[in-house]
């Protein structure tokens, strides 16, 4: 699993530790209550993200650089889609390969963590964020939106997590204004954008162009101020 930063305290360093890929998967389908996600809630010894509800994902791997079942057009697409991002390069041929190597490990940690095994086609570029320079772990992670079929269940099968469950986007959010469950600011920032469109349909109809988020050093402390002095906290 792999989002982006931590919440510790640290001073920005001399040299910023490298970003690296990761790959996130936003699954989405429609229920009784507005729009679903299926998310996972970390364990609170990990030592990265510790207790927060976040996406299926984690880090790309060498094992994603080749083996691809999906197609060099559809690699091709999501290069296109990556863009402003940083596995753009001034050469098609490197693009569209950094760009698979990204969609094939989302695919795998949506395989290793939920039990899904999904179309890569069923994935749609949706958002790329980059940790602040001060964190001393630092991802480059480009999420992805999907709606697997409804006879695709997924499942908690993580030791990262102590458990992973379909769950309403606008009751996630609820918990996390009260101090009930935690996110971090790209979760948080993609679950409101997802129940501002309010259904599968309309999240898929997005025509979506992505602009790195890039946060400043500082911001995620910050974050994490901002929400511990929310009055809905309290």
């Amino acid at each position: 699993m792999a989002e982006n930063g931590g919440h510790e305290e640290a001073p920005v360093p001399s040299e910023a530790p490298e970003a690296r890929l990761a790959a996130s998967v936003i699954l989405l389908r429609d229920g009784a209550d507005g729009p679903e996600v299926f998310v996972q809630h970390r364990v609170s010894t990990m030592d990265f993200a510790a207790g927060m509800v976040v996406f299926p994902g984690g880090r790309v791997d060498a094992v994603d650089g080749s083996g691809w079942e999906f197609t060099d057009e559809l690699a091709r697409d999501h290069a296109q889609a990556w863009h402003r991002c940083s596995i753009a390069a001034a050469d098609a041929a490197t693009s569209r390969h950094n760009a698979g190597r990204v969609l094939a490990a989302a695919l795998r940690e949506v395989r290793e963590e939920s039990g899904l095994v999904l179309d890569a086609a069923l994935l749609r570029p949706w958002a790329n964020w980059v940790t602040p320079e001060d964190q001393p772990k630092r991802f480059d992670t480009y999420f992805y939106l999907a709606a697997p079929v409804p006879e695709d269940e997924a499942r908690h099968q993580t030791t990262e997590a102590w458990q992973s469950l379909w769950m309403p986007v606008r009751g996630i959010l609820d918990g996390e204004a009260a101090g009930a469950l935690k996110l971090m600011p790209p979760t948080l920032v993609l679950l409101e954008d997802l129940l501002r469109l309010g259904s599968v349909d309309a999240g898929l109809a997005v025509e979506r162009d992505i602009v790195p988020v890039r946060p400043e050093p500082g911001a995620l402390k910050a974050f994490f101020e901002r929400r511990r002095q929310s009055p809905a906290a309290e």
